[in-house]
């Protein structure tokens, strides 16, 4: 008889893994002064916890975690899009995306 050896991942990898993403995720927002930064530090907290329902999802055999990333994905898209305007219009005013000039925009 032929032994079928399954090579799976410990749901403890992943909790490992969302929360090393997420660390770096919250440091990039504390830390970086670059608003284009921060915004990518956002979406990688937004994908660890991606990870995280999806490895859920897949050890309780059921298909919630993945539905509520597909309404993540869609919450991250429109994120980026109105970001990343907002980011152009105020790089036309103070031709910097440093977050600390941000205070010339005062009235």
């Amino acid at each position: 008889m032929e032994q079928v050896i399954q090579h799976s991942n410990p749901q403890s990898w992943y909790l490992v893994l969302s929360t090393i993403l997420f660390s770096i995720g919250v440091m990039g927002v504390l830390f970086r002064r670059n608003a284009i930064i921060i915004l990518m530090c956002i979406e990688l907290m937004l994908n660890s916890v991606n990870i995280l329902l999806v490895s859920f999802s897949a050890y309780a055999g059921n298909s919630e975690g993945q539905v509520f990333v597909f309404f993540i994905m869609v919450v991250a898209a429109a994120e980026v899009a109105v970001g990343l305007a907002l980011l152009v219009s105020i790089f036309r005013n103070t031709a910097s995306t440093d977050i600390n000039v941000l205070s010339k925009l005062k009235w």
